[in-house]
């Protein structure tokens, strides 16, 4: 089976070729919901992402799209563009727990003329940040690794320094909650060859 995911991340690449899973990557380019409800947001994106890259690939493809953001006082902090936008993203999670969350939207492969079945998850995870000052912050800052991540960090990184716990799936922080996919998909677990 022919599986593509609709994403440019390297966290999700590296995460689906752990688990030993061969695929495409077609990331799409589509605009992306930022504002309403958390949890609906990014599973509207996680489908429009599925969904458009759908478009451009044959039937018989498993096409999956999955969008994580962070979530602080029930709105969306998305990846901060600049280094200023980073530092106020930290300071703003410093000290106080925050969600994770994933949307996941599968579509099976199909026959042309056929509507491909569409399997759609969320997954959240709260992490709590320990109280950060300046120098931990300029520190990380320094370290280029907020670049390109929700929320400004990241926990697989140099970014575990500003973590004090983390509750549910470590992989949902890392970009990509395995356990839900595998829960919504159980026919990844054919493909998978660790």
């Amino acid at each position: 089976m022919r599986i593509v995911l609709a994403s440019a991340s390297p966290r999700r690449r590296d995460l689906l070729q752990a688990f030993g899973l061969s695929f495409d990557v077609l990331p799409p380019d589509i605009p992306e919901v930022r504002t309403g409800d958390p949890a609906e947001a990014v599973l509207a994106n996680a489908r429009a992402k599925a969904r458009a890259v759908a478009e451009q690939v044959r039937e018989g493809a498993l096409v999956l799209g999955v969008d994580t953001d962070v979530a602080l006082d029930g709105r969306l902090l998305g990846k901060a563009d600049t280094e200023p936008d980073a530092r106020e993203r930290l300071e703003a999670l410093s000290g106080r727990t925050h969600e994770v969350l994933s949307g996941l939207a599968v579509l099976l492969p199909h026959r042309a003329g056929e509507h491909a079945e569409e399997r759609t998850a969320i997954e959240t995870s709260q992490v709590t940040f320990v109280p950060l000052d300046a120098a931990v912050i300029d520190l990380y800052l320094a370290s280029g690794e907020w670049r390109d991540r929700a929320g400004a960090y990241a926990v697989q990184g140099l970014g575990s320094m500003l973590i004090e716990r983390v509750e549910g799936d470590l992989a949902n922080v890392i970009g990509l909650p395995l356990r839900r996919l595998l829960a919504l998909t159980p026919e990844l677990a054919e493909e998978a060859r660790p």
